[in-house]
């Protein structure tokens, strides 16, 4: 899907805050923020063309441990009270504060 940049019309006419929101290309364009409910416009940018390191792909490169593994990163998943156990890969087997 596509991802469209929106920005916040401030009363004064001055630029506001820009965010982006993955939308249908179907979908009507965003009137008001989704969060703040202040007036949005659609900013209308280059595009962006999708190569291997698009965020979609990276994300689902580094949700794949096998993939992590051969490339020698370490993985480590939080356990609870800020603390950190390695899933895999070299170095100390708990992180905490």
């Amino acid at each position: 899907m596509p991802v469209y940049l929106y920005e916040v019309v401030n009363e004064d006419g001055t630029r506001g805050e820009r965010f982006e929101v993955t939308q249908r290309m179907a979908d009507d364009p965003l009137t008001h923020h989704p969060e703040s409910g202040l007036p949005v416009k659609r900013v209308i940018t280059a595009p962006a063309i999708g190569t291997r390191w698009m965020d979609m792909n990276m994300q689902r490169s580094v949700n794949d441990d096998d993939k992590l593994k051969k490339q020698g990163f370490t993985k480590y998943e939080k356990s609870g009270d800020g603390k950190y156990v390695k899933s895999y890969g070299k170095g100390p087997d708990i992180i905490s504060k």
